[in-house]
């Protein structure tokens, strides 16, 4: 996937740093990808080819339909590769388009491409439940109870990957309940804690002994990384039959899920800290409790009275 380079999204001030003269390949019949300078990429051939190529001087003298060809066809794309491709393209013309360096924006025609709406996976409460007691059965140690506390507090709070591993012991507030969390965009809020949550942090608190620092700590006693987590769920996937890739995202989609079945998708949207209601209508999918009950007042579902 191609890189934003910085330079892309700041305009002018890096005006002086492009040169149009410089050569760069282009996909003649998809044969090369367009490398501007700025998009942290090097002026060269990605891959051999047995064919005659072309090679393109001057940044006046590509076309539309070579932008077309480096988006569609280059490297077979992924649908997001070509939506980030589509971007890249749009605000490089932007920039040559502002600096004088080109006519017009040639990139804006280039439509994005347009992703399905799929349905998040999430674990049923009898796999989620699962989880919980394999792990409660071995939260005899310190590790065991890190261990427990992780999954809980990313299948009941929704909790994304760096929220978890950046969460303090000074963060935590196990007498009153709460929980501060530091999120994207630096926003910091308050989660209530579960009570048998806060049961098993007070006891891995104990066990921890130390008033500041990371809350969650690898062996070394060291912040807990990403691939230690990795190693957790799927150890815990093996152990316990469960045919799921087990992630931080499909914990927040469990989360989410069953939430929104026992209460309103206000409450989700504060829980998973999204600012607008629309990010949480993908994660909230429809509640099958209510339907039933719609489905037993649906008029046609009524019997006849004779």
């Amino acid at each position: 996937m191609m890189k934003h380079d910085k330079r892309l999204r700041e305009g002018g001030r890096h005006a002086s740093s492009f040169n149009p003269g410089i050569c760069f390949l282009l996909p003649i019949g998809g044969l090369f990808a367009p490398f501007p300078p700025g998009t942290g990429h090097s002026a060269k051939r990605v891959y051999s080819i047995p064919e005659i190529t072309q090679r393109i001087r001057s940044i006046k003298k590509v076309t539309y339909l070579d932008l077309v060809a480096f988006v569609a066809d280059f490297n077979t794309p992924s649908i997001h590769v070509r939506k980030s491709r589509v971007w890249t393209l749009r605000q490089f013309y932007h920039f040559l388009t502002l600096n004088n360096k080109v006519a017009e924006n040639i990139a804006t025609g280039l439509p994005y491409p347009k992703i399905e709406k799929t349905v998040p996976h999430f674990l049923t409460q009898q796999e989620y439940n699962r989880l919980i007691r394999y792990f409660s059965t071995r939260a005899n140690d310190l590790r065991g109870l890190r261990n427990l506390i992780i999954v809980m507090l990313l299948g009941t709070l929704g909790l994304r990957t760096t929220t978890l591993r950046m969460i303090e012991v000074t963060d935590v507030d196990v007498r009153l309940g709460l929980l501060r969390v530091h999120e994207k965009g630096r926003r910091q809020r308050h989660m209530i804690l579960p009570e048998p949550l806060c049961e098993i942090i007070q006891r891995y608190l104990k066990d921890l002994g130390r008033e500041h620092g990371p809350l969650l700590i690898s062996k070394r006693g060291k912040r807990i990384s990403q691939r230690t987590l990795q190693d957790i769920f799927r150890k815990a996937a093996d152990k316990t039959g469960i045919q799921k890739t087990l992630h931080a995202r499909l914990f927040r989609h469990t989360a989410a899920t069953h939430l929104n079945r026992v209460s309103s998708i206000e409450i989700t949207q504060h829980v998973l800290g999204h600012s607008h209601r629309v990010n949480t209508l993908k994660y909230a999918h429809l509640n099958p409790d209510e339907y039933a009950v719609y489905m037993k007042r649906h008029p046609y579902m009524q019997k006849e009275v004779s």
